[in-house]
């Protein structure tokens, strides 16, 4: 799974592309981990992610927790949408 970070400003911007799924999530978390709290803003963009599981929306639940109100979506996929509207937008 493909992750690009950059930071801006004071936000780091981290673009998702590919599945969000059980057999991603780790090597995600491995990658993404060390960013958090190094700025003050993380702006999230899943608009290229293909799937999404139950393990990538407890990831995405994990984050949140973790950035709590710095974090914000730049961009989803409709795959991403989808089960977001199914959680009735619990998330993010």
């Amino acid at each position: 799974m493909p992750l690009t970070h950059e930071v801006r400003d004071d936000t780091a911007h981290v673009h998702i592309e590919g599945e969000l799924t059980i057999y991603t999530v780790a090597e995600l978390s491995a990658a993404l981990l060390p960013h958090l709290g190094a700025s003050p803003r993380l702006a999230l963009d899943l608009s290229d992610v293909t799937e999404i599981d139950g393990a990538g929306l407890q990831w995405l639940a994990f984050i949140q927790r973790e950035a709590g109100p710095t974090l914000s979506l730049a961009g989803q996929s409709q795959a991403v949408a989808q089960v977001l509207q199914l959680c009735r937008g619990a998330l993010v």
